[in-house]
Formats: C-alpha cells, sequence, structure tokens
C-alpha cells in the first residue's frame, strides 16, 4: 500500500488524506482511514514523505523523497 501512495503522489503531487484515501480503493479493496493513517505514519517515518495539518480534520500529504529498497 505504502508503493500506491508513493505512486499516486508520483502522478498527481501533494493531495489531501482525503483525496488519497479514495485514490487506492480504485487500485485495491476498501482502505480504512486507520490504515491509511499507519502507511502514513511509517513512509512519513522513513522520510519519504510529509503530513502536514490544513485545517481541523484535513492534512496535506507531499512526497518529499525517494523510497529506498534495502
Amino acid at each position: 500500500m505504502s508503493l500506491a501512495i508513493v505512486e499516486v503522489l508520483e502522478k498527481k503531487g501533494p493531495v489531501t488524506d482525503i483525496d488519497l484515501q479514495k485514490e487506492p480503493k480504485s487500485n485495491f479493496e476498501m482502505v480504512s482511514f486507520r490504515e491509511l493513517n499507519r502507511e502514513l505514519m511509517k513512509t512519513e517515518l522513513a522520510g519519504v514523505l510529509r503530513v502536514s495539518r490544513l485545517m481541523k480534520g484535513k492534512r496535506q500529504v507531499e512526497l518529499i523523497g525517494k523510497p529506498t529498497i534495502d
């Protein structure tokens, strides 16, 4: 799922978390908001993307680095 998030961000640029949750649904089965948050946290800690707060209940997700494969 992390790869799908990175692919969406590479294609579309910065998006909101709500739009990002809607996008993988077309690629995969249902994605809960909890699963999306878990994947966003993992990839943010890995230094691949940044999540910033736009307003209450809405966050912006942007790509800041390429994922590295160990």
